[in-house]
């Protein structure tokens, strides 16, 4: 793991250690007071006014992670042996994966999107059903939703926790309604207690998409444990990166079985009808992941647990010392979280507490310190894809007219709260940056209250 170069002179050792000082009081409960004194010390002009970025010599970890000595024993063993195609090794990675989680049965596939797809598809919905699904998320929470047939309906989010509300979700039952799809963005659990209760009661189905959530945990119960189905991604940008991947758990092994066959073209397997040899069975695809992927994923599964500790120690430092910073709002865990996975660190911008300074311009001034930031998700429930899926002559063919009025749709799945954080709030910093060292989080922090306390200034010149 690579750390801030360091090459000090007297004021960085001095500022290195107050800041250490500073997490120690924080730790005690005195952030405002080490926190203030130490701003005030190294108070400096931000980079994009002509100052020195606060990690100017950084280097943060680099993602993925590759460690030549002991993650290519196994990977040059399958490449040598020639079995590329599923085997053992894949076997091997779907034991330990649903391991881990705490679940009965694993499987691998593609990616995260098509595990999604394959859940949603075995346990049958679409044409003619309704899924609830969180506003704040990316496409493939939804897009799988419109490719079996069935209609995404819009649950708005929660602004302090970043996910699906439960007290919006009831509002949204109509008799069409057949499953919720609560999504634990950016690593963050959504309240599944609740949302199982509200499910239970209405008799619904439950497809975690936990494929940004890899560990967390709600009283020590990993998320994707809690519905019906988890769905998992391992895509390279993720906290378990294989490149490209995914996964599905459950304890329902007839479930499983048809994920399974589903995977692999519809043949049989286990509880699905028909007998080996006898030809397909069921309606499937080909879903496969490879030998080499799984031992990919099998090195990474080796620093899962220690990566995901740190960035939750890192998580809740650097939230320790930001909140402090008026017009900043790190998020808010859902109750029962003992551990998140952070898969990115969120926080709300409100930039009347910056002087008016737009949040396009804050993120290019906390890049410009040196810290990997963006602005997050656009407002999927106004995107084209929706109306064009709505006037596809499938649709068309399938659905009464009344159901396809998107104008109506539209307004009915207005969001408010997300459209606040997507086009006004949410601030991402990514999650290789959380594997750095606390001296990194402090300087991060004091970074925020320069650009705050300099925040006329950067308005009125970039």
């Amino acid at each position: 793991m690579n750390s801030l170069k360091k090459n000090y002179s007297r004021r960085e050792f001095l500022k290195t250690n107050l800041l250490v000082g500073a997490g120690a009081v924080a730790a005690l409960g005195s952030t405002n007071k080490a926190f203030a004194n130490y701003v005030s010390e190294f108070s400096t002009t931000p980079a994009v006014l002509g100052g020195h970025p606060a990690l100017s010599s950084h280097d943060w970890p680099a993602w993925p992670i590759w460690n030549p000595k002991t993650d290519e024993k196994q990977l040059l063993e399958v490449m040598r042996s020639g079995v590329w195609s599923r085997g053992k090794v894949v076997a091997e990675f779907e034991r330990r994966w649903a391991e881990l989680c705490g679940a009965k049965r694993s499987l691998a596939v593609v990616n995260g999107t098509n595990a999604l797809n394959t859940s949603l598809a075995q346990l049958e919905i679409g044409w003619g059903d309704e899924v609830l699904v969180s506003s704040y998320t990316f496409i493939a929470s939804v897009s799988g939703i419109l490719f079996n047939g069935a209609i995404p309906v819009f649950v708005d989010v929660d602004p302090e926790t970043f996910q699906m509300d439960p007290d919006k979700i009831e509002e949204k039952i109509t008799p069409n309604t057949r499953a919720i799809i609560p999504v634990h963005i950016l690593g963050l659990p959504c309240d599944m207690e609740r949302i199982m209760a509200i499910a239970k009661r209405h008799n619904l189905i439950v497809i975690e998409d936990a494929c940004q959530a890899w560990l967390a945990e709600i009283n020590h119960k990993k998320v994707g444990t809690f519905g019906n189905a988890g769905c998992f991604s391992f895509q390279n940008s993720k906290n378990m990166a294989i490149g490209e991947g995914g996964a599905i758990i459950s304890d329902d092994d007839d479930f499983m079985d048809r994920c399974f066959s589903f995977h692999n073209y519809g043949n049989p397997y286990g509880s699905t009808a028909g007998q080996i040899g006898t030809g397909t069975v069921r309606i499937g695809t080909k879903l496969r992941i490879t030998e080499y992927q799984a031992a990919i994923g099998l090195a990474q599964l080796s620093r899962l647990e220690s990566q995901t500790k740190l960035r939750n120690e890192n998580a809740g430092y650097l939230k320790s010392l930001i909140k402090e910073i008026q017009g900043i709002v790190p998020y808010k865990l859902t109750p029962n979280v003992n551990q998140a996975a952070f898969h990115l660190f969120p926080f709300r911008y409100l930039k009347d507490d910056f002087y008016g300074l737009s949040r396009e311009k804050f993120v290019d001034a906390l890049n410009a310190e040196g810290v990997p930031c963006s602005s997050g998700y656009n407002e999927l429930n106004k995107m084209p894809f929706l109306k064009n899926a709505f006037n596809s002559k499938f649709f068309q063919k399938i659905y009464p007219k009344e159901r396809l009025d998107y104008e109506k749709y539209a307004e009915e799945n207005m969001c408010p709260m997300n459209e606040k954080l997507c086009n006004e709030q949410a601030i991402w910093i990514t999650q290789n940056v959380l594997l750095g060292s606390k001296s990194d989080m402090n300087s991060i922090a004091v970074a925020i209250k320069n650009i705050r306390n300099n925040a006329e200034k950067i308005k009125s010149k970039i």
